[in-house]
């Protein structure tokens, strides 16, 4: 494994902005830059969340043979559901869904579990990072909590204002941006990608 030096850049693979944002505050190892405007990533079609975020990476690495680059994917799983959304969270509600329309209908599906304890949940992250020498390294995090029954809060996107991190009593979009990148699951994924590319081989 190749260890970096800090102040390197690295292209991130996402048209997702805040993800963007989260990613630069959180690898510090790094300057971050997204992608062009309007460039078109690959169909996320695989079965986990590594599967697309490797299908991602490879599509940068493509685009930017001598680069370092970085892709993410990410999702909510929810025990009621049987791990749904999963890695379809961002399509919840079709192709063209919009965050408001994913936690609507993920309230709907839940409104037969009224009880905190079955609407128990948790946020996934894969960071894939490849080396311009085309080594892969990847981390995974999670952070457990619970569904609310409304949305409540106006930071974060997704389905941040109705996920409410084990431990607390207010969503990931009530708590803020300092609060949740102290531990939410793309923290945590960042945390040990880090660790890993920081680890001499």
């Amino acid at each position: 494994m190749n260890s970096v030096a800090p102040e390197r850049s690295a292209v991130v693979c996402t048209g997702n902005a805040h993800k963007v944002l989260e990613l630069g505050d959180l690898l510090t190892e790094f300057t971050l830059e997204p992608l062009p405007l309007g460039t078109v990533l690959p169909p996320e079609i695989g079965t986990t969340f590594l599967d697309n975020a490797r299908i991602k990476a490879h599509a940068g690495a493509a685009m930017y043979p001598d680069r370092w680059v970085v892709a993410d994917d990410s999702g909510l799983i929810v025990d009621a559901l049987d791990g749904a959304p999963g890695v379809h969270s961002a399509r919840f509600a079709g192709d063209d869904a919009t965050d408001d329309g994913n936690v609507r209908l993920l309230l709907r599906r839940l409104e037969r579990f009224a009880d905190a304890e079955l609407r128990s949940a948790r946020f996934a992250c894969v960071l894939v990072m490849l080396s311009p020498d085309g080594v892969e390294t990847h981390a995974t995090g999670f952070v457990e909590g619970s569904i609310a029954h409304e949305p409540a809060g106006d930071g974060g996107f997704g389905y941040d204002p109705v996920f409410i991190p084990e431990g607390h009593d207010r969503s990931f979009a009530q708590l803020g941006s300092d609060v949740k990148a102290g531990m939410s699951h793309r923290a945590r994924a960042a945390r040990e990608l880090q660790t890993r590319l920081l680890t001499p081989a």
